[in-house]
């Protein structure tokens, strides 16, 4: 009896070990000014403790990666973001 691939049930998600291309989202979208008072579009390069996430977690670019780092520290001193937390997100 033949089996095709298709029959076969795996006990895992085949796709596991592909992983999608990271990309400059500032690139892409041509983003040339990161506002450090849109305190929501900061939120997305940081983590639950309030950690600025790393470049290859994010995907981008060193120049951009400058720039968020920058407006999040602003943003901080401010108050619009906190230094530390506790599960922010």
């Amino acid at each position: 009896m033949a089996t095709s691939r298709d029959d076969i049930k795996f006990l895992s998600n085949p796709n596991i070990g592909s992983t999608r291309k990271k990309y400059c989202r500032f690139k892409k979208f041509g983003i040339k000014h990161i506002d450090y008072k849109d305190a929501d579009f900061l939120l997305q390069f940081i983590n639950e403790q309030g950690k600025l996430l790393p470049r290859r977690i994010t995907g981008n670019s060193l120049k951009y990666q400058r720039k968020v780092s920058t407006a999040v520290k602003r943003a901080r001193h401010l108050g619009m973001l906190p230094y530390l937390a506790d599960l922010m997100k």
